[in-house]
């Protein structure tokens, strides 16, 4: 299938029997990350924002949404209603509460994509009426800017022609992977989780400069340029980390004396504690 084209079709998949820029979307909640996958949707052409709609209990976040020409509702059976692609943006704990308002709307031409962290597959199927395609995706903060990483697992009921479709609505919004629903959890403590060590990570990085005598607001200048050109040159060059890393530490050189330092620090190790933490907490929440 050919998704530069102006169609996709499936006659097993009614809400794929049209011209994607024809098809409906919702999103039912309006937090960042519903924000930012919306901005990838429209940065992808395939969709306009007048075919987009979006509900939230209250105004506070709704306005930047209508800045840019989606539609605002305050009800979710409506966005449900009005569309065929229904994201479910909001907090774990509502997910139930939310899946019980709307799945009376829900019909066999719905696919629900849930972005919420630790809600199992299976968890979201038993809420919804049977036959209902189900795919979670999970993304993370970068992609408010278009730089998100995104991994997505299908449901018993959804396949390649959903996969497909995500893949090409979601591909602005920055790496979009499929796999398995096991990898999603760690997943959450690599990407969703991770882009808060790595601010750690510039922060102690740019406290160390300043111990060293540099400026605060200059340190950090340089520690978000340092950490965005070396994830960009490790995203562009395909080399594994450990080259790019021998590549920087000449030997008896200051770098490789840094890497000690780190090492004597149980840096690795904390960061790969972090992230399996970061997953055994999300997989706590699927168990709830």
């Amino acid at each position: 299938m050919n998704l530069s084209e102006s169609s996709v079709r499936s006659s097993d998949s009614p809400a794929l029997q049209c011209d994607v820029s024809q098809l409906k979307i919702g999103f039912i909640g309006a937090g960042n990350m519903a924000f930012g996958i919306a901005q990838g949707i429209i940065a992808s052409g395939k969709v306009p924002p007048s075919n987009i709609t979006i509900s939230a209990p209250s105004m506070n976040n709704l306005p930047r949404f209508q800045e840019r020409g989606v539609s605002i509702t305050h009800a979710n059976d409506e966005v449900v209603d009005r569309s065929r692609l229904v994201f479910l943006a909001v907090k774990p704990h509502l997910v139930p509460k939310v899946l019980n308002g709307i799945s009376g709307n829900v019909t066999q031409e719905h696919i629900i994509v849930s972005m919420a962290a630790g809600i199992t597959l299976e968890t979201l199927e038993e809420l919804l009426p049977a036959g209902t395609r189900v795919i979670r995706i999970m993304p993370n903060l970068p992609c408010m800017l278009l730089e998100g990483a995104l991994l997505l697992a299908c449901g018993s009921c959804a396949g390649q022609e959903e996969e497909t479709l995500l893949k090409a609505l979601l591909g602005p919004c920055g790496l979009v992977e499929a796999g398995p629903e096991q990898w999603i959890d760690a997943h959450v403590g690599l990407s969703g989780s991770g882009v808060a060590f790595v601010y750690v990570f510039a922060e102690a990085l740019a406290d160390g400069a300043v111990k060293m005598g540099m400026p605060s607001a200059l340190a950090r200048r340089i520690a978000a340029q340092t950490i965005l050109g070396a994830g960009v040159l490790l995203r562009d060059s395909g080399k594994f980390p450990a080259e790019l890393k021998a590549e920087v530490c000449t030997p008896g050189g200051t770098t490789i004396h840094g890497i000690h330092a780190l090492e004597k620090g149980g840096f690795r190790a904390a960061t790969m504690g972090a992230v399996e933490a970061a997953t055994e907490r999300a997989r706590e929440l699927g168990k709830k």
